[in-house]
């Protein structure tokens, strides 16, 4: 018979449903922050504590050496979502890369420096080989896409966009641009004309950004999509 302590609360529910649904929608794990935010915690310690009750009582497991070390256990957490097994991508076939941090869909964002995209370990995540449109991990890096510009492509806010850092863009490949000029970044379809560049929506009221060449940077092609699941 399980004893009080070990009663979950509503709060430590919901973290675990968050932790599930953001599993399920971006293939890997939140940080403390991003749960506190879901859940309404304003303080990472009290989200921290709440996570080692958790781990303690058998619904997580976590490496404390990383930003994004979650695991669910799905025999437990089941339990909590009336026996609905969680989905979780297998430890076997997924690989780790890069996470960037959000990219816009929309007008250019300014980001923090002028090196937007991160290599630190901690931001990597778990995604399956064939995302990587055969290139090598060490290639690839991941960006969660903002705004609705791209809407026409199927793609839309939220989800995780895969993109490969190479040399080889055509016209009309969708990149993610560094402006420097602006300090922004920004996802696009590319054209070259001359010595512009025109970065265009896939959005039937926006209009093409135009900017020269050499005030932009091409950060990498995007090779998939991971959707979000409804």
């Amino acid at each position: 018979m399980r004893t009080k302590s070990e009663r979950l609360t509503d709060r430590q529910k919901a973290i675990i449903q968050f932790i599930e649904k953001h599993i399920n929608q971006y293939g890997f794990p939140p940080t403390i922050r991003e749960i506190g935010e879901a859940t309404g915690i304003g303080s990472t310690s009290v989200v921290n504590y709440n996570l080692n009750k958790l781990t303690r009582l058998g619904y997580l497991t976590r490496t404390s050496t990383k930003s994004r070390g979650l695991k669910l256990v799905q025999e437990k957490v089941a339990k909590v979502n009336g026996n609905r097994p969680t989905a979780v991508i297998p430890s076997t076939s997924a690989l780790r890369v890069a996470y960037g941090g959000q990219i816009v869909a929309g007008q250019p964002l300014p980001v923090p420096d002028d090196s937007p995209f991160m290599r630190d370990e901690e931001s990597k995540i778990e995604v399956v080989k064939s995302m990587l449109g055969g290139a090598d991990v060490s290639e690839v890096f991941a960006l969660r896409v903002k705004g609705d510009s791209m809407i026409d492509a199927m793609i839309q806010e939220g989800d995780l966009v895969i993109l490969r850092t190479s040399d080889d863009v055509k016209n009309g490949d969708m990149v993610a641009v560094w402006l420097e000029d602006r300090g922004e970044t920004t996802l696009k379809y590319l054209y070259r004309e001359g010595d512009m560049l025109r970065l265009q929506p896939a959005h039937p009221t926006m209009e093409a950004i135009r900017v020269p060449a050499s005030q932009a940077r091409i950060q990498g092609k995007v090779v998939s999509v991971m959707r979000l699941l409804k």
